[in-house]
């Protein structure tokens, strides 16, 4: 009787760890997952070592092992700070500010950005300097954003190694929106 009665407690503990681990990996894979920031190209959005929550759902989250997604919430948008798969290195997660949507015609002119001729004037945009650097931000160069792809850069310019150097993050290596800052705790804001 007191075997059976341990046999079931241990048998409650044992299914209540496995349920809550395969919810914790669902969470993980297809809702929200966290990141820690390791550089300073985020500057002054984003510093080192602070850990973010990412939104994987909104942008149709990947099922894991596949190159299927789910269904999505909305298309990213100019603005949004977006995490994703590295292109040149597929064990890398990177994130950066999206700038250039699919069609658009990207140039960094005088430390501004412009899209399809026109000036950025959003704050976002128009408070911070873009260097012209690397093969796809030399001055005076207009850069297409291919269809299905993205053009991202660092908020801090000067140490972001982004688009401009790299090209552009298809749509299948986006991984999600970064929403909030949840460390260190003096630190804890909604990501604009």
């Amino acid at each position: 009787m007191e075997k059976q009665k341990i046999k079931s407690v241990l048998r409650e503990w044992i299914e209540s760890i496995l349920i809550a681990l395969v919810l914790a990996l669902f969470v993980r894979a297809f809702i929200i997952q966290a990141f820690k920031i390791p550089t300073g190209s985020m500057r002054p959005t984003l510093l080192e070592g602070d850990i973010i929550l990412v939104n994987k759902f909104i942008y149709g989250a990947r099922v894991p092992f596949t190159k299927l997604r789910l269904p999505k919430v909305r298309e990213p948008k100019r603005g949004d700070v977006i995490v994703f798969i590295y292109p040149d290195n597929p064990k890398k997660d990177y994130i950066k500010r999206l700038i250039g949507l699919p069609g658009d015609i990207v140039e960094i002119k005088n430390g501004s950005i412009y899209i399809n001729g026109n000036l950025l004037v959003e704050p976002l945009f128009s408070q911070r300097y873009y260097y012209n650097r690397g093969d796809f931000g030399k001055e005076g160069e207009k850069i297409k954003v291919p269809q299905n792809c993205f053009f991202v850069l660092g908020d801090n310019s000067i140490s972001s190694q982004d688009s401009r150097y790299w090209g552009f993050v298809p749509r299948e290596n986006i991984l999600g929106k970064a929403l909030v800052i949840y460390w260190p705790f003096i630190r804890i804001r909604l990501i604009k």
